[in-house]
């Protein structure tokens, strides 16, 4: 843009040759833009350089003091956004945000805040000052330090004074981890969007070490900066807070951008600056007890942390797994948090005939009972439900898991190490020596895995496994894939449940809401059902963070084998043809059961749509 809004300022003789090559030399002794440096050279008026480029480009002129943008608007981007890159949010209709921009072509900043955002941007033009000004008076109520008309990425030695100066606030609120200084909430605050702690939510994070195996806080300091450590304490702590089940740190090529998975859906958090990029991942490769100087193989760990909330001590896992991508390596985080974990299966959202046949299925001395799903969909916390109801003293109960997520009680578990040969199959054959009444097998992958569990399971064990299949009735055809015989599937398998999560509608903003009967018709409910049913949706409130949804459900569907079911099996019937006999026979589809949810209030039309098929 420089070179071409120069020449512009000369042909229209706003400017002399002369000037231009003045502050061209200026520019390149100083950095910033042509625009900036005309101004502060006195050369040129802010808003004679607005007029210029609206009238070249195309593009509207805007005074930003004579608008008042609301306070949602603002908040569509972060502060170090609207820095970098100069722009501010002005108003946002349908799926188009107007931003005002001191550059109007640059692709980058659309590009950045499209991806961002979700929507399309329309730029109008306003003088870089002005927009300047505007950033300071609209982010003014946020904590995070003002860095007007500085670049974020050459600030950081700036955020590590103000941090340093502030060093032995360890009081309520402050977080502490083993061979790091104190500091508190207002502080981690600096620079990191949409980071808002509550006074006293966290009083301590220390590192959990596991056989001293790594002097954690020699390497922390010998490797990193006060502020990578400080800002990955916010991010393990604050995942918690918001109840995030997973952490993705992604590098791309100009950006660096860290997301939490909340309820089932990525939300963006933050976008540090690049030059953080490799100490911070570092940072978490030490933590997992990973090969930081390893960066080309992906790699798999674990962090555990101990974190004081209320005078009570909580011990957190978080499982990491780095991926080698084309701008340096992706890591992500899975939060496995006890307190979270539901072992009554009367919660997890069975319906009062599918609770049935599953307990009536897992209480059976053997066979094989089969949990179907995405990644994600709840498939582990339904097995641990089964094994919690059925985990007496009288029961040898093995697990083979890979990995192990939770520890569980009175259950043996092994973790599978494929580097040195313990895979499923393995672990499996150990197992029958072992004396087992139930054995859980984490998946089900290969031939060699699904045969011995089958043959397991014929022989007087309870087995209970899981699959990647769409549906309950597909899964018989998925083994058969896998080269076992029908007869064996037939003959050794109990029950098959394929399972869904889907977002329930938050109680605190529920709000009844008009669906056209039309619209229920279609998705599955009779006539005369869709005029009497009442839909519900959440109007979006603090505490589900204005989304209207807070927490998730299952969604089931239980195919119990009967022995109609059984004969089409052996006879090589389609997974069309089981599922026909299996509604007959009593089975909800996984579309039954978000109807059901809809009639109970739970979840709305959107959630069981995007999840199910009729």
């Amino acid at each position: 843009m420089s070179a071409k809004l120069g020449e512009i300022l000369v042909r229209e003789n706003l400017i002399s040759s002369q000037q231009l090559r003045e502050a061209l030399d200026y520019q390149r002794t100083n950095g910033g833009r042509l625009g900036s440096n005309l101004i502060k050279l006195g050369i040129i008026s802010d808003e004679v350089i607005t007029a210029v480029l609206s009238r070249q480009y195309g593009v509207p002129s805007i005074n930003l003091d004579l608008f008042q943008i609301e306070e949602e608007v603002v908040k569509l981007i972060s502060h170090d956004v609207a820095i970098k890159y100069s722009v501010l949010p002005i108003s946002k209709v349908g799926a188009t945000l107007t931003m005002a921009m001191a550059d109007p072509t640059n692709v980058f900043a659309m590009d950045d805040i499209k991806f961002m955002t979700g929507l399309n941007v329309e730029p109008v033009i306003a003088s870089e000052a002005g927009i300047q000004k505007a950033i300071s008076e609209y982010y003014a109520s946020s904590k995070e330090l003002d860095l007007a008309g500085v670049e974020v990425e050459n600030d950081f030695e700036k955020i590590t004074e103000k941090l340093a100066r502030k060093n032995g606030l360890n009081g309520k609120g402050g977080v502490k981890v083993a061979g790091d200084e104190a500091i508190t909430h207002s502080d981690l605050d600096v620079s990191l969007d949409q980071f808002a702690f509550e006074s006293g939510d966290t009083e301590e994070l220390e590192v959990v070490e596991e056989n001293d195996e790594i002097d954690l806080a020699e390497l922390a300091k010998a490797s990193e900066d006060a502020p990578v450590v400080r800002l990955v304490n916010v991010l393990l702590v604050d995942s918690l807070r918001r109840g995030a089940s997973d952490i993705h740190v992604e590098p791309y090529e100009k950006d660096f951008r860290i997301r939490f998975r909340i309820d089932g859906l990525l939300y963006d958090v933050m976008h540090p600056p690049m030059k953080m990029r490799d100490a911070l991942i570092s940072r978490l490769k030490i933590m997992a007890k990973l090969d930081i100087s390893e960066k080309r193989l992906p790699q798999d760990g674990r962090i555990k942390i101990k974190v004081k909330i209320d005078n009570r001590s909580r011990e957190l896992d978080f499982r990491v797994s780095t991926l080698p991508t084309l701008f340096g390596e992706k890591v992500v985080l899975r939060l496995l948090d006890k307190e979270k974990l539901m072992l009554d299966m009367t919660k997890l959202g069975f319906e009062e005939r599918s609770l049935e046949m599953f307990k009536r299925n897992i209480e059976k001395p053997y066979g094989m009972v089969l949990v179907t799903g995405p990644t994600g969909s709840g498939k582990t916390n339904t097995l641990y439900s089964a094994l919690q109801s059925l985990n007496t003293s009288e029961t040898n109960i093995m697990t083979a898991e890979d990995p192990v997520e939770f520890n569980l009680k009175g259950i043996n578990q092994v973790q599978m190490k494929e580097q040195i040969g313990l895979n499923f199959a393995a672990a499996l054959r150990s197992f029958l020596r072992q004396d087992p009444n139930i054995v859980l097998v984490g998946e089900i992958r290969d031939f060699e895995t699904a045969e011995i569990a089958i043959k397991a399971a014929l022989t007087g064990h309870l087995v209970l496994s899981t699959l990647h299949t769409n549906d309950a009735p597909s899964t018989v055809s998925r083994m058969v894939n896998m080269g076992i015989e029908p007869f064996l599937v037939a003959t050794s398998v109990n029950l098959i449940q394929a399972q869904r999560l889907i977002r329930r509608i938050c109680s605190e903003c529920k709000e009844e809401h008009e669906i056209p009967v039309e619209g229920l018709i279609e998705i599955g409910f009779s006539e005369e059902e869709a005029d009497e049913l009442t839909m519900y949706k959440g109007k979006g409130c603090d505490r589900c963070n204005n989304t209207g949804y807070k927490g998730r459900v299952g969604l089931f569907e239980v195919m119990e084998m009967t022995d109609e079911l059984r004969e089409l099996v052996i006879i090589g019937a389609s997974s069309i043809e089981i599922r026909k006999k299996a509604i007959e026979t009593g089975m909800l589809s996984l579309r039954d059961s978000g109807l059901q949810k809809l009639r109970d209030g739970i979840t709305t039309i959107e959630e069981v749509v995007k999840e199910t098929v009729a």
